[in-house]
């Protein structure tokens, strides 16, 4: 497409949009697709792009330098800033997906949360779960993708790694700086850590 078509294309996007009551803040730096839908009571903040085939409920928060491509975004849910949402996955009603996430064929369930500097890939996550800051879901091998199961109200402590192919059992918990490389069984902790060392009085050598 020539970039005076693809600009009067955008304008034309931007203003349907507009009419059908979405909140932009810096309208001119927001991209559609000509398939984007869109519901009701969003607000979308500068500098989102939505590549082809996304669709957004009700009382949804997109915030800036935001990717979303081939997925689908249930209600009251927030994205961002600098979340890259991939193809083939879907962000159930209440999740929140914050900055620096990258999520790829994945479900996040209802009112489960992805905050922080994350990447979730083939990966099916329950109700309620609290992944943390730094986790990532080791699902490639060098030769095929595995899939990783976090069941409902798990907890996943910060700077984890779940080696995939893995499943966390309900309301179980990951101790953070984890390498979970064996499924994790319901109301459990799991936990992989080298013990601390300290020696005293240390000197460095000179």
């Amino acid at each position: 497409m020539k970039p005076l078509n693809l600009k009067k294309t955008q304008i034309k996007l931007r203003n349907k949009f507009l009419k059908a009551g979405v909140k932009m803040l810096g309208p001119e730096t927001i991209f559609f697709s000509k398939d984007t839908k869109i519901g009701k009571n969003v607000s979308i903040e500068p500098y989102v792009v939505f590549g082809p085939k996304v669709r957004i409920g009700n009382n949804v928060i997109i915030k800036s330098f935001s990717h979303l491509e081939a997925c689908k975004v249930e209600n009251r849910v927030e994205i961002g800033p600098y979340t890259r949402i991939r193809p083939n996955t879907i962000l159930r009603e209440g999740s929140k997906i914050g900055n620096f996430v990258e999520i790829k064929k994945s479900i996040v369930g209802k009112q489960s949360k992805v905050s922080h500097l994350s990447y979730i890939g083939d990966t099916e996550i329950g109700k309620t779960v609290n992944v943390g800051a730094g986790t990532i879901t080791c699902n490639y091998d060098g030769v095929k993708k595995s899939k990783t199961k976090i069941k409902d109200k798990v907890f996943i402590g910060s700077n984890s790694s779940l080696v995939a192919p893995i499943t966390i059992e309900n309301e179980s918990f990951v101790g953070a700086g984890s390498v979970i490389t064996k499924n994790v069984s319901k109301k459990s902790l799991a936990l992989t850590r080298s013990l601390q060392t300290e020696i005293k009085n240390y000197k460095r050598k000179k």
